[in-house]
């Protein structure tokens, strides 16, 4: 991934960056407005198979554009503060992703095993809630990616 990151003219590196983060940015918002709330409609006796799925066709969904998202604020980031830049954006976007990262599997991942074994309405609730830091944060590098665009 380096090498093509490192192939990559800024304008287009930076535009991938931008996709990928207003992909997940646009994701995140679903999520927490649409298909987290929704998570307490579902039958006690089918939500163990909800709540796999959900986890693995979720991560079809993300992991890609996290892991785009990642590897171009890393470079983004390197870049910058080699002189092609400020270098406050690359470091304040590197810093968001961190976060996210941090949030996903300190925060929200443990809290879907512990749903995985069984729904618990006040785990639900904390999920639902903790994911409105993470509803910010993107929505937070949604806004800087597109300043890096201009």
């Amino acid at each position: 991934m380096r090498a093509l990151i490192e192939a990559l003219p800024l304008d287009t590196l930076l535009l991938v960056h931008a996709l990928a983060t207003w992909w997940m940015a646009g994701v995140i918002w679903m999520v927490q407005l649409v298909h987290y709330p929704l998570m307490a409609l579902v039958s006690e006796a089918r939500w163990r198979d909800y709540e796999d799925q959900h986890r693995r066709r979720i991560t079809f969904v993300v992991m890609p554009a996290m892991l785009l998202e990642l590897a171009t604020s890393c470079w983004i980031a390197a870049h910058q503060l080699a002189g092609d830049g400020p270098a406050w954006s690359g470091l304040v976007g590197l810093a968001l992703v961190l976060a996210l990262w941090l949030s996903t599997f300190l925060v929200q991942t443990p809290l879907h095993m512990r749903l995985s074994q069984r729904f618990d309405a006040a785990d639900h609730t904390r999920l639902v809630r903790s994911n409105w830091l993470r509803t910010l944060l993107w929505s937070a590098r949604a806004v800087l990616a597109l300043l890096l665009l201009n």
